[in-house]
């Protein structure tokens, strides 16, 4: 059988060659970038994943190459064999690591033709993401896409090296498990063997990462595929890797303190970066009070400050009332930002909106008074507390809102995070790591008038909560952390429940009847029954880490074969529709409601 390729083996890629290598004979493959004409002497940029190296056919140095360029276009896989040769005086391109070389081509050969593509396969083409995806397997050959799935590797191969090192052992967990509640909604496989039943895909190891435990592995990691059916942004996936890890034996500090020599490895090794131990700690209610969400951006100012206590007799109704109904006003003071005019303000306005304030407050503070419709509903007293309090000095701008305690912090971080970036208050270069603690173990559905977990279900209380779980649930702290990265939550875990009367326990303060968690958890209440360790561990997401890493923003471009908001492969056109064979076998009729 022929090959193609004869006697031509590649020797190079095309990042390889520099002024040392001037001289020798060489073989390169890879794609056409571009291809140039000058007056008979045609110059070609070849590329492949490691970069672009310039090949020159000249009549000549070889006629019958040269001829033979002519055939060749842009996306074009060829081979060449050639001299290096320096660059012509004042021909040096510094932007290239071969900028100084070119390969004078001897040997041609064509590997492979290519069509038109849709999109110029650079950096910085103007093209719709949809249209990228369509075509992903063009737009994977974009060098600043294979930069990023080179990351996303080396970041694979420094955090096995790092657990490895620390006696982890790499164990699968099956990709067929059980529905269980607590969650987003499961993605479902029906089982052809069992009519009428289902699979789950797993939305995270967790149950049996804690099995490993009670089996007495003592430590395990994985990097695992797992799969949420949930509303998707750019930091979502429907189907998304994560750095699993459990640990016995261990209280938080071990956990969180093993984690942050993973995470300080793992930037040196991808980027280069040098972090600092420990990470910052903020507990899950100081966060809240001074940043209004627990993924707090910690490269700015701007803290929220709470003023409920001074104003909860004022005479500004709006917020007396809120108070006295057990609401809370806080105020975010935009310092020296004055000048923002009221159409400014009003966008703002809008802005908090979307997290359900019903209105925003302001005060710019001038030198010799207050500018603002509300200024005239306060007291002395009460105007001097509120400068003490947030600080105000002429040339601030206050907001104010004044709502249930979660809808106020949650409009106000995240307006917070909103004028850090408007007001280029964030220095994007900068990694501020902080972990948050002491969650609270439950919190409460209004719509289903039932207290749910804020992380899982088998998350330890504090012990000195314990005597709240049934009494009092929403006063319950749990021994939970996240690890949050400017901004965004990279990674959480906690110290698990190893014992059945505490688990039981937290069932019931869920609500749940014993019959329905001996249905869905029996196996794990007979392993805890089984004499299982103190234990606890943590999940990263490995995309959203990688993401950061790369300084992208969004998972997509760090995923190689992502899905839209969607949830569908334009690249594959998935879903689609199954088969009646298919769907007989599974004993599956589809009924689709409008």
């Amino acid at each position: 059988m022929t090959d193609i390729l004869g006697d031509m083996r590649r020797t190079h890629h095309c990042n390889a060659l520099s002024a040392g290598d001037i001289g020798k004979e060489v073989i390169l493959m890879g794609w056409i970038q571009r291809r140039r004409d000058h007056g008979g002497v045609i110059f070609v940029d070849l590329r492949d994943r490691e970069g672009i190296t310039q090949v020159v056919f000249n009549p000549v140095y070889n006629a019958t190459v040269h001829e033979k360029a002519h055939d060749i276009r842009s996306e074009y896989v060829i081979g060449v064999r050639g001299k290096v040769e320096k660059r012509p005086d004042g021909m040096s391109n510094p932007n290239l690591n071969t900028g100084e070389i070119e390969v004078l081509v001897t040997e041609l050969k064509i590997l492979n033709t290519a069509v038109t593509p849709p999109f110029q396969i650079e950096d910085d083409v103007e093209v719709t993401e949809n249209l990228r995806l369509k075509y992903r397997h063009l737009d994977l050959r974009r060098p600043a896409l294979q930069k990023n799935l080179i990351a996303r590797h080396k970041a694979s191969v420094a955090v096995r090296n790092y657990l490895n090192g620390l006696g982890f052992l790499d164990i699968e967990t099956p990709m067929l498990t059980r529905s269980t509640p607590e969650g987003a909604r499961d993605y479902l496989v029906p089982s052809r063997v069992n009519p009428g039943q289902f699979y789950a895909l797993p939305q995270s190891p967790q149950l049996f990462k804690q099995l490993f435990m009670v089996s007495g592995f003592d430590r395990y990691y994985q990097i695992v595929r797992c799969f949420r059916d949930e509303d998707l942004r750019a930091d979502r996936q429907p189907e998304f890797t994560q750095i699993d890890i459990e640990m016995s034996f261990v209280g938080e500090d071990d956990v969180m303190n093993m984690a942050e020599g993973m995470i300080q490895t793992l930037f040196k090794e991808v980027i280069n970066s040098a972090l600092n131990l420990p990470f910052p700690r903020l507990t899950y209610n100081d966060a809240i009070a001074r940043y209004g969400l627990d993924k707090p951006d910690t490269r700015f100012g701007l803290e929220l400050k709470e003023i409920s206590d001074i104003v909860k007799d004022s005479g500004f109704k709006v917020f007396a009332d809120v108070v006295k109904k057990g609401g809370i006003v806080k105020a975010l003071n935009a310092k020296n930002c004055i000048n923002l005019s009221r159409k400014d303000i009003d966008d703002l306005t809008a802005f908090v909106a979307i997290y359900k304030a019903k209105g925003l407050a302001w005060i710019k503070v001038k030198d010799n008074e207050w500018q603002s419709p509300i200024a005239k509903f306060f007291t002395d007293a009460e105007k001097n507390a509120l400068i003490e309090r947030i600080e105000m000095k002429p040339g601030d701008l206050v907001f104010f809102v004044a709502d249930q305690p979660k809808i106020t912090n949650e409009a106000l971080g995240h307006l917070r995070n909103h004028l850090g970036k408007k007001l280029g208050l964030i220095d994007e270069n900068d990694l501020a790591f902080t972990w948050v603690t002491r969650f609270p173990m439950f919190e409460y559905n209004e719509d289903e008038k039932r207290y749910e977990a804020l992380h899982h279900p088998f998350t330890a209380p504090l012990e000195e909560d314990y005597d709240k779980l049934l009494t009092d649930p929403t006063a319950v702290r749990s021994r939970a952390y996240d690890l949050v990265l400017n901004g965004f939550e990279i990674g959480g875990g906690s110290i698990r429940i190893h014992q059945r009367a505490l688990q039981e326990k937290i069932f019931e303060a869920l609500g749940m009847e014993r019959t329905s968690y001996e249905e869905k958890f029996g196996f794990l209440i007979s392993a805890l029954d089984s004499g299982a360790p103190p234990h606890g561990g943590l999940a990263f997401g490995f995309d959203r880490l990688v993401m950061l890493l790369c300084k992208e923003t969004s998972i997509r471009d760090v995923i190689a074969f992502p899905k839209t908001q969607k949830a569908a492969c334009l690249l594959t056109n998935a879903p689609s529709l199954a088969v009646k064979s298919q769907l007989d076998e599974l004993h599956l009729r589809v009924r689709l409601t409008t």
